[in-house]
C-alpha cells in the first residue's frame, strides 16, 4: 500500500513543444484514459492531478509570449539611404524608397527639426500603435519602426504601382469594370478597418492615398494613416465629436467641414469621391480649389456628370454613398456586395445605361 500511495503522486514530464513542456502525474494519465478503476485507486491513496501551474492537468502547451515592441522596432543601421529616392513629401517630414535588409521599403522620416515636437511625436507614436494592429492584403502592410533614436522613422512595404492620383491623372476615366476592380479592392479595406466593435475610421480617405501594387495595376491597397482613428463602438449607431476640418477638403464629408459629430460613414462619402473621380477622370469639382469644393458639398451640391458612358448601377450607387444624411449611406459591407453584383450583371450583358448631362 506505501508503494501505490508513493506512485499515486508521482510527478513525471511526459512531452514537449518549443513553447513548453507538459507535467503530468498517474491520476492525470487514469483520468485522460478514463481508466475508473484507476482512479479511484489513486484517489482513495492520496493522488492528486498535477498541471504545469499546480492546477487540474491539460494537455497543453504554454502560449507564447505576445508581440512587443522588440518584434518591430527595428536597428537603423539596418536601412540603406544610399540610393534613396523621395517618393512623397508632407508638412512633418518625407517619404523615401530605401532598402531594408535587401527589400526596397517606404520609409516615413520625421524631419529632424520636429523631432522634439510633442504633438508630432505623439501623432507619430498614434500611427506606429495603429498599423501594428492591421493585417489585411488591401491595407498597406506594416515592417516596422525607428523610435529610439533620431529620426523617427515609419517603414511599410514599398509599393511599385504608385498612387492613384497620378494613375489616374496620366490614364484619365476607367472604364466601368476597371472602376469596380478597383472599387472593390478599396471597399475590401475600409470593411476590415470599420470591422465592430474596434473601428478604426480613416479620415482622410482619398487618391492619394490609395496606393497600386505594381504597374499593370491590378491591386490596391489603402494607405497612410496618420489621420486615422481607432474607436470602440459600443453600438452601430453611435456617433463622435472629433476634429472638425480633418482630412483632404475635396473629399471631405460635410459634417465633417461643419464641425458636426460624425461617424464612421464619413469614410463612405470620401469613397463615393473617389468612385465619381475614377468614372470622370476628373476629380470632384475641379475648377474650384479644395476648401471651395468642400464649401459646395456642405451646401448640398454634387458634382456633376459629365461622361457619355455611364453604369446606372454605379451612378446610383455614387449617389447613395454621398448622401447628405450619413445614415443614408450603406456600409462597406453593403457596397462590397453591390460592386460584386454590378460586376456580375457588367460581365453577363454588357448592356450599360448611355446618358449625357
Amino acid at each position: 500500500m506505501k508503494r501505490v500511495t508513493k506512485l499515486a503522486n508521482y510527478i513525471s514530464v511526459t512531452g514537449g513543444t518549443d513553447n513548453g513542456i507538459f507535467v503530468t502525474s498517474p491520476l492525470a494519465d487514469a483520468e485522460g484514459a478514463k481508466k475508473h478503476d484507476m482512479i479511484e485507486l489513486l484517489k482513495a491513496h492520496g493522488g492528486m492531478s498535477f498541471g504545469h501551474d499546480g492546477s487540474h492537468f491539460e494537455q497543453k502547451p504554454v502560449p507564447p509570449p505576445l508581440p512587443n515592441k522588440c518584434d518591430w522596432e527595428i536597428e537603423p543601421s539596418e536601412l540603406d539611404f544610399s540610393t534613396a529616392t523621395i517618393i512623397g513629401k508632407g508638412s512633418f517630414g518625407e517619404i523615401i524608397k530605401a532598402y531594408w535588409r535587401g527589400t526596397p521599403v517606404a520609409v516615413k522620416r520625421i524631419l529632424p527639426s520636429l523631432s522634439d515636437d510633442r504633438l508630432v511625436i505623439q501623432d507619430f507614436r498614434h500611427e506606429v500603435n495603429l498599423l501594428v494592429k492591421l493585417r489585411h492584403p488591401n491595407i498597406v502592410q506594416f515592417l516596422g519602426a525607428v523610435t529610439d533614436r533620431k529620426p523617427l522613422m515609419l517603414i511599410t512595404e514599398y509599393l511599385r504601382g504608385g498612387d492613384l492620383h497620378q494613375y489616374l491623372k496620366e490614364k484619365g476615366s476607367l472604364t466601368p469594370l476597371a472602376a469596380i476592380n478597383f472599387a472593390l479592392d478599396i471597399a475590401r479595406g475600409m470593411a476590415y478597418l470599420h470591422n465592430e466593435p474596434n473601428v478604426i475610421i480613416h479620415r482622410d480617405l482619398k487618391p492619394r492615398n490609395v496606393l497600386l501594387v505594381n504597374s499593370s495595376a491590378d491591386h490596391l491597397k489603402v494607405g497612410d494613416f496618420g489621420l486615422s482613428k481607432l474607436i470602440r463602438v459600443k453600438n452601430s449607431h453611435d456617433v463622435y465629436k472629433m476634429t472638425g476640418e480633418t482630412g483632404s477638403y475635396r473629399y471631405m464629408a460635410p459634417e465633417v467641414f461643419k464641425h458636426r459629430k460624425y461617424d464612421k460613414k464619413v469614410d463612405v462619402f470620401s469613397f463615393a469621391m473617389i468612385l465619381y473621380e475614377m468614372l470622370e477622370g476628373n476629380p470632384p469639382f475641379p475648377n474650384h480649389e479644395p476648401y471651395e469644393a468642400a464649401k459646395l458639398v456642405a451646401d448640398g451640391k454634387r458634382p456633376l456628370y459629365h461622361s457619355k458612358g455611364y453604369v446606372q448601377e454605379l451612378r446610383d450607387l455614387t449617389d447613395h454613398c454621398w448622401a447628405a444624411d450619413m445614415n443614408r449611406r450603406p456600409s462597406f459591407i453593403d457596397i462590397l456586395k453591390r460592386l460584386e453584383k454590378i460586376k456580375e450583371n457588367l460581365s453577363s450583358d454588357h448592356h450599360w445605361s448611355i446618358f449625357t448631362q
